[in-house]
């Protein structure tokens, strides 16, 4: 069973690796990505930027615990290679989005990205739904967000196409 704990722990700590070293990226409200970012013309539904934190923080969470599940209920990585390997994409994806967007300021290839993200996670949960459709339901949340998040990053690239950084 300790083991069991084990795979649990490090299944919802590998979404968090990432979310760090995009943070780390982000910096604190007074890094210069920030202030960069607080310079862009916004769409008006964009969340308080108290929001993403939290937020993150759960999805995070429950996409590393459907990572577990499908690997448990799958017949770990020989059987559920496939579903696994999209999700792994889809989690490069995620952490790939931060520095494109806040540290090298790339706001199309940012939207080109996050529509890529977003293809791939709507895939991890199709494919994660014969082998646990808890862990394809855990990963519906993520998709709204990612929605929300797609069309902030197409508000920002249309509403400063004139900044070149």
């Amino acid at each position: 069973m300790t083991s069991e704990w084990v795979r649990i722990f490090g299944a919802v700590a590998l979404p968090f690796t990432g979310g760090l070293l995009g943070a780390r990226i982000t910096g604190d409200k007074n890094s210069d990505n920030m202030k960069w970012y607080r310079g862009l013309k916004r769409v008006a539904w964009n969340p308080p930027e108290w929001v993403f934190g939290p937020v993150w923080t759960y999805l995070y969470g429950t996409m590393g615990y459907a990572s577990y599940l499908v690997w448990r209920d799958g017949g770990g990585f020989d059987g559920a290679m496939v579903p696994l390997g999209m999700y792994g994409t889809s989690l490069a994806l995620n952490w790939l989005w931060t520095p494109i967007f806040f540290k090298f300021h790339l706001k199309g290839l940012a939207v080109i990205e996050i529509l890529m993200y977003l293809g791939a996670t709507g895939a991890t949960a199709y494919m994660f739904w014969p082998i646990s459709q808890t862990a394809s339901k855990l990963l519906f949340p993520l998709l709204g967000w990612i929605s929300l998040a797609s069309s902030l990053t197409i508000g920002v690239w249309f509403k400063n196409k004139d900044k070149d950084a």
